[in-house]
């Protein structure tokens, strides 16, 4: 019997989940079901496309429509799921024009993503603040930039860094203000993120820290912010504080739900053929255990498969998360994987750390960076639990070596002694994360 599929939410989950299903059943009746337009996009790329790196939104496109029709994948677009029935293994939906219907499915996909976080700050729904999920949102603050003199973003994470980049390469004035001590504090421990700062400052960012928003005044539309004493003028504002897993649905449907929507290693939830996966999940941390929201498009998209594969009929698993990320921030790279001191304390782990600073090249070869490493290692055991990169080049492939030594119960000393490659052009002769971990197996 043809076994059908039901996918609901067409982002980096959703559509990962419904190209990897039909490589595994080529016979299967997928169905993808939206409540937006545009689906199959990277919503990574937005900031990118507003500051003019990436031409056009189209550019965007991970799975295009033609990609769906030429894999026999169905399509519901701008249509809503209102309600699942477990025990008669179907979903009830709506499109824009109101007409309902209903589809019965063997395997159903939650990919149900996440909405924005509105913190509660008076004013928070004035006119003109606006957020950056979906390419309508990068349109609406691309048409407000053309007319605008000043901004201010709330929230210092990496997507309100990069779109204060973007608006600020649009000559912009921009101001950052975010809560927390410092920028990126779920990235980065302070000492890390002192060259991020200076980057921003150099561009002619203002950062404001250790110090929210207290309200936005207006009356039809926003034109200023209150900050602690201060009163900041702006035309508009970007509400870049995160975002909050959607388990409506979900939840209505009896399925466990914590943070996000609970699932084992397979990606099932705790009804038997409704598997979640993406923003609206929880991932396991493979260092501490805890379960947390990762909210990453890679993590999105490796769940995607996953789910996908095991949908139409296979067992594969995902075993976690260690929240490894990169961005680049004006000509600057950084990356993380694992915890930071911060996360570790709050853990109750005790760690040493070893920090280098090195080059990307040679110093006699042109063109090479500075390359600063963090490396953290549990106490106790000596094995590695997290890293920090910052430079000008190459941090995602350092990134990823770390987070290989993470998962692989590597020790700082056998980290350090990693057979590494060199040519002059390309890479110095010694590995910076290598003296790094060098230096933290010397501290153990």
């Amino acid at each position: 019997m043809t076994r059908k599929i039901v996918i609901v939410g067409g982002g980096a989950a959703g559509s990962s989940a419904a190209s990897f299903a039909r490589k595994t059943d080529r016979k299967a009746e997928i169905t993808l079901i939206d409540m937006h337009k545009d689906i199959g996009y990277s919503r990574c790329g937005l900031p990118f496309v507003i500051g003019k790196e990436i031409p056009s939104y189209n550019d965007l496109t991970v799975y295009s429509e033609s990609y769906f029709k030429m894999s026999k994948i169905d399509t519901f677009l701008e249509t809503t799921v209102t309600q699942i029935e477990p025990k008669g293994k179907y979903i009830m939906a709506i499109d824009k024009n109101g007409t309902e219907s209903t589809i019965e499915y063997d395997s159903l996909i939650l990919a149900t993503g996440a909405d924005v976080f509105c913190p509660p700050i008076p004013g928070i729904d004035t006119e003109g603040v606006l957020p950056l999920r979906t390419i309508e949102d990068g349109i609406e603050i691309e048409e407000r930039a053309k007319t605008s003199k000043s901004v201010v973003i709330i929230g210092a994470g990496l997507i309100g860094l990069e779109i204060a980049v973007a608006l600020r390469e649009r000559g912009l004035e921009v101001t950052i203000v975010e809560m927390l001590p410092y920028i990126l504090p779920l990235v980065l421990d302070k000492d890390m993120a002192k060259d991020v700062h200076k980057e921003l400052t150099d561009l002619g960012i203002e950062i404001i820290t250790g110090c929210g928003v207290d309200e936005i005044l207006g009356d039809e539309e926003i034109n200023a912010c209150v900050i602690g004493e201060e009163t900041i003028d702006t035309d508009f504002a970007i509400n870049a504080t995160g975002v909050r897993a959607d388990v409506k649905l979900a939840k209505a449907a009896g399925i466990s739900v914590g943070k996000g929507i609970q699932v084992n290693k397979h990606m099932e939830t705790s009804i038997p053929d409704i598997y979640a996966i993406g923003d609206c999940v929880e991932c396991k941390h493979l260092i501490t255990g805890e379960y947390i929201l990762s909210q990453l498009g890679t993590t999105a998209t490796r769940q995607g498969l996953v789910a996908g594969r095991n949908a139409a009929g296979q067992r594969d698993i995902f075993p976690g998360v260690l929240m490894s990320s990169v961005t680049k921030i004006h000509g600057l790279e950084i990356g993380a994987t694992g915890l930071t001191k911060w996360a570790a304390d709050r853990a109750n782990i005790e760690t040493v750390i070893g920090k280098m600073t090195g080059h990307t090249k040679p110093h006699y070869f042109p063109g090479g960076s500075k390359v600063k490493v963090k490396i953290l290692a549990r106490k106790d055991d000596s094995r590695v639990i997290g890293a920090q990169i910052v430079a000008r080049e190459d941090v995602g492939h350092r990134v990823n070596m770390v987070a290989t030594a993470i998962q692989s119960n590597m020790t700082v000393n056998e980290l350090a002694k990693v057979d590494t490659c060199y040519a002059p052009p390309i890479a110095d002769t010694l590995e910076t994360v290598c003296l790094a971990a060098e230096l933290a197996a010397k501290k153990l």
